[in-house]
């Protein structure tokens, strides 16, 4: 048996640091996602961080398969936007889940539902909504099926990275008179972003 543990990160440093404890702590990287926001445009072309520039983030597998490359999942990110979320760098198995048909269009909007994904992956309306916002606020997510007897070291490593309590950023979000994540809303601009962001006392690290 396995089970799908997911965070949410304020910062995108943070969260590639946390897949790559999963990676070293023997999690494939095929059973690793990561979804993170792009609307600074920071990670388009960024080599260091494994961000290859083709617009497609399927990375030559088919519609819902694995996706990753060889150095490991981060070598896999692609670009791509998802309704709702706008403009995001993704790679694994949620990102496939979730632009379905749509996962090989270069540059182009793909179509499908974050909040479905995560909901198909065993995550509450409550936290399918919330890290689905979240994202669109500007966060980064990362999620891993892990096998039961791994289940322990994989949300230590996550939650020692700096993660985010969904349930306390949902009550922050409802505040606010958020209710549910929509994906027929406009993705958050730059400004609104980093408005959003000070809120928290979030220092943005890349």
């Amino acid at each position: 048996m396995s089970k799908t543990i997911t965070r949410l990160f304020d910062n995108y440093s943070d969260a590639t640091g946390a897949v790559r404890e999963l990676e070293a702590l023997g999690i494939p990287h095929s059973d690793i996602s990561i979804v993170a926001n792009n609307v600074h445009g920071e990670h388009r072309g960024v080599d260091h961080d494994g961000v290859n520039d083709h617009g497609d983030v399927s990375r030559g597998t088919s519609a819902g398969a694995v996706l990753g490359g060889a150095g490991g999942l981060l070598a896999g990110l692609g670009l791509l936007a998802i309704p709702g979320l706008g403009p995001i760098v993704a790679a694994g198995w949620l990102a496939a889940t979730a632009v379905g048909a749509g996962i090989g269009a270069v540059g182009g909007a793909a179509t499908g539902s974050i909040v479905g994904a995560l909901k198909n992956a065993g995550h509450t309306d409550e936290e399918a909504d919330v890290y689905s916002e979240g994202v669109r606020r500007g966060g980064t997510l990362v999620s891993a099926k892990v096998a039961d007897e791994d289940i322990a070291r994989a949300e230590a490593v996550l939650d020692r990275s700096n993660s985010v309590d969904a349930a306390t950023r949902g009550a922050a979000y409802r505040k606010t008179g958020w209710s549910r994540f929509d994906e027929t809303a406009p993705a958050y601009t730059a400004d609104e972003i980093e408005r959003e962001r000070s809120g928290y006392g979030v220092t943005t690290r890349y």
